[in-house]
Parts: structure tokens; C-alpha cells; sequence
């Protein structure tokens, strides 16, 4: 695989007003320029093992992939393949362990993950944990939430306000752990300079709209570790209704190419 940037991180994971345990996780690693938040569900105590196991093994993954033995029989069209692996890997784990331990029974979890190249980050996820891309002070989600509430938004049953106010949002349709295998959504984005990502549980989206973590972004965007301290605030403000995890991502400004007009159109054409 190609040489990792230079990325900025920021971590802060809170459980919230209302829940006695934390059932998220969350891993950084910037010498891979890897992000990871895992939000798990499931009986007492059982989701937070749900969701420690799959950053655990994901994490594993990548960093196997990107060792010295591999990376020359690598190239950067792998990113989406190591990732899907390591998160099948982590599925696998996790659903067979909700079936040999009765205290685990029923236990799942949800993934976002980034993964940051020279060229380029790919991004990963299944559930209704979120990516965003925060760019010329506009925010924008990258991910479709594998959730009942998105499903009948797309399937045209409900507009996005009504689906909110009909609809459990707790409902997923997808997460790791539940079935033998899982459909993983991958997709691989160019950076740009000042580009921030915001990788998130549910806790936050859920208490915060997107029009805050926009302007919290724009205001304290240049301090990674204030913006996310900030957004968990405002979470825990507006009613902290769930566990809210946060992890800020900024690749640094000398490690991501300038390029010239064919990484524009590059750039266009993957929806940058």
C-alpha cells in the first residue's frame, strides 16, 4: 500500500446522561492513519464486548495488512479489500462468540472506519454509526445509515422528518455480529486540504443536528480535541440520551498532494 500521511486525532467517548455503561469503542492509530468508533448493542454488558471485539480485530487486520511483509504486494486498490476482510474477520468473531457464551447472546455492534493514504482515505461502515466530511465549512455525511428509519426514507414512505417522528431510531437493518456474514459498504474518497472527518456513534446525530456539529466545526475546527470535546458537550447537553463517542480526523496540509488539473477531475468524479 502506498506510505501513510501525516493525520491529526482526536478521541472522547462519553456514556452519556442516561446509561450506566459506555458501550462504545473507539481506536486511533495514527502511524497507519487509521480511525475506528464501534457502537455495540445486546444484554448487560454484552455490547460493549461486541464492540471492543470489533475495533480490536479490525484494527489487527489492517495493521497486519500494513506491515513490511505485505505492503510490497500491496497497492492502494487493496485498501477496500483489507478492510472488508478485516471486518468480515471481526463479524465472524463476534457472532460466534454471541453463540458459544449465553451472556452474550443477542449482542452486536456497528462500525465506522477510516483509513487515510497518501492519495486518498477509504472509508468503511455497517450500521447506523456515521462518517462525516467536514469541507469549505460544509458538512457532509458520507455514509447511508443501515437503519429502519433510512429504509423507509429511501424506499419513499416517509420524508426524513416524518420517518424521525414514525419510526424507531433504534432499528438497524445491519451490524456486525447478528448474521454469519455481512454486506460491508467501502468507499474511497480523495482528500483535500483542511478536510476534517468526523467518524461518530449515534449519540451524537441523535441529540445533535447536523447544522451544530457544522458550525461547532467551523468555530473550533482548528483545535481537533476542543471541537470533539465540544460536540460530546453539546450531546450531553441536549439531553444525552445514549453513549456519544467522537473521533476527529485532519490529515496534515504537507502530506496531502496539490496535484494539478487531473487530481481535480479525479476528484469530481469520485464525488469530492
Amino acid at each position: 500500500m502506498s506510505s501513510r500521511p501525516q493525520v491529526e486525532f482526536s478521541n472522547v467517548s462519553h456514556a452519556g446522561l442516561k446509561r450506566k455503561h459506555n458501550e462504545d469503542s473507539a481506536v486511533t492509530d495514527a502511524s497507519m492513519g487509521l480511525a475506528l468508533v464501534a457502537d455495540g448493542m445486546g444484554g448487560y454488558k454484552s455490547g460493549e464486548v461486541a464492540s471492543a471485539i470489533a475495533v480490536q480485530v479490525v484494527l489487527d487486520g489492517i495493521r497486519e495488512a500494513l506491515t513490511p511483509v505485505h505492503k510490497s504486494r500491496s497497492a492502494d486498490s487493496d485498501q477496500a479489500q483489507v478492510m472488508r476482510d478485516s471486518i468480515g474477520r471481526a463479524n465472524t468473531r463476534i457472532y460466534n462468540a454471541a453463540n458459544a457464551l449465553p451472556q452474550c447472546q443477542g449482542m452486536g455492534t456497528t462500525i465506522v472506519a477510516a483509513l487515510f493514504t497518501a492519495t486518498g482515505v477509504t472509508l468503511a461502515h455497517v450500521g447506523d454509526s456515521r462518517i462525516y466530511r467536514f469541507r469549505d465549512n460544509q458538512l457532509k455525511q458520507m455514509t447511508n445509515d443501515h437503519s429502519l428509519v433510512q429504509e423507509m426514507i429511501d424506499r419513499g414512505f416517509y420524508s426524513a422528518e416524518e420517518a424521525q417522528a414514525n419510526t424507531p431510531k433504534n432499528l438497524v437493518t445491519r451490524a456486525l455480529g447478528v448474521e454469519e456474514m455481512v454486506l460491508v459498504d467501502v468507499q474511497q474518497q480523495p482528500l483535500a486540504a483542511g478536510d476534517i472527518f468526523l467518524l461518530c456513534s449515534d449519540g451524537l446525530n441523535d441529540m445533535v443536528q447536523d447544522e451544530e456539529i457544522s458550525l461547532t466545526l467551523g468555530k473550533y475546527g482548528a483545535n481537533l480535541s476542543t471541537a470533539a470535546q465540544e460536540l460530546v458537550r453539546l450531546a450531553n447537553q441536549n439531553g444525552g440520551k445514549d453513549n456519544v463517542t467522537v473521533v476527529l480526523a485532519r490529515a496534515t496540509l504537507d502530506s496531502i498532494p496539490t496535484g494539478g488539473p487531473l487530481t481535480r477531475i479525479k476528484s469530481f468524479l469520485m464525488g469530492g
